[in-house]
């Protein structure tokens, strides 16, 4: 611990960790930091439970041999957590200030929370189109997940909109369940890698439809997914298309405004980590789940940086800090730091 975070713990109590985020990511980092007998406090959001809360069934995160509805699943990760000392608040935070292996400042308005470690969990959210029937209907047929949501629509009709590399491989991957597959774009061209765009092709159930866009989602009478209203582009004249799914991938949006200019992130907005660790350049925080992963964007993922996450904390709280000088700095290459035990 710095001077300056002695000083301050005779003041107002100094947690051990503070996370940010209630997710898969957040509440493993949760559990593990509790059995650790760390205390975690952890500031869960509103939305509590990460995108898995928008998710109907679940049947790739191993033990649930039968599947488990995604709020299901969050609130027993979340109950595992608290069964182990975890303290939650149910709140957005306002504000946090990071240092560089000082004390770490929470803040829920003015109210001020202090901790020697924080690990930020506060995940990533998919980009949206913003037209009508977009969010009634998720988990009903439209989704925002390939991986994750595909295989429930075996030989059926089914549209990706998106133009890039995230629209192709979840076109690529649907069409190993779907008989009908169209992604669907604004533009002639799409912005994917050449390797992409010619995998999907030579898929023989995958079709493109350009240049257009969606306008409303439209439910059957069974509250699900029908048709798609689409509109081109060019001539504004619409078609409705008949489907039972619609997956948008058109990118995500990290979480990462409250603490951007504090933490290193790259271009896209991701917070960027040591490799192999969830260290970022600053001493003392932490960066797991979505909020650092722009390529898997699974549960299970999310769950594993958690468990890291609470581990690196874990051994920071526990050995010598090593020093800013032998720390990761913005821009610059990992520096040679003592590998941590068992690793």
């Amino acid at each position: 611990m710095t001077d300056e975070a002695a000083d301050m713990s005779d003041e107002k109590k100094v947690e051990n960790v503070i996370i940010v985020g209630g997710g898969p990511a957040g509440y493993t980092a949760a559990l593990y930091t509790a059995r650790a007998n760390l205390e975690p406090l952890v500031f869960e959001g509103f939305h509590w439970g990460g995108q898995l809360q928008n998710t109907t069934d679940v049947e790739n995160y191993p033990g649930y041999p039968d599947g488990i509805m995604g709020p299901e699943m969050m609130t027993q990760f979340r109950a595992q957590a608290e069964r182990f000392g975890t303290r939650f608040v149910t709140d957005d935070v306002d504000r946090i200030e990071l240092s560089d292996g000082g004390v770490q400042k929470v803040y829920l308005g003015d109210e001020e929370h202090l901790a020697k470690t924080v690990i930020l969990a506060m995940g990533a959210e998919p980009r949206r189109l913003g037209v009508p029937g977009e969010m009634e209907l998720g988990g009903r047929g439209v989704s925002t997940c390939g991986v994750c949501d595909g295989a429930f629509f075996k030989g059926q009709k089914v549209l990706v909109i998106g133009c890039g590399d995230s629209a192709m491989e979840d076109s690529i991957f649907i069409s190993k369940y779907a008989d009908d597959l169209t992604v669907v774009n604004r533009r002639d061209e799409f912005r994917a890698s050449k390797i992409m765009q010619d995998r999907a092709k030579e898929q023989s159930n995958i079709d493109f439809k350009t240049p257009f866009v969606v306008d409303e989602f439209v439910a059957g009478e069974d509250g699900k997914l029908s048709l798609v209203r689409l509109r081109n582009a060019e001539t504004g004249e619409t078609e409705d298309v008949v489907a039972e799914g619609a997956f948008i991938a058109i990118g995500h949006l990290p979480k990462s405004e409250i603490v951007m200019g504090q933490v290193e992130t790259d271009e896209s907005g991701y917070v960027v980590t040591v490799p192999d660790s969830t260290r970022t350049n600053l001493a003392g925080v932490f960066a797991v789940g979505d909020l650092v992963d722009h390529t898997y964007r699974q549960a299970v993922t999310a769950a594993g940086t958690g468990c890291m996450g609470a581990l690196d904390a874990e051994w920071y709280l526990r050995d010598t800090p090593p020093s800013p000088e032998a720390h990761w700095m913005p821009g610059g290459e990992p520096a040679e730091i003592a590998p941590a035990p068992g690793g």
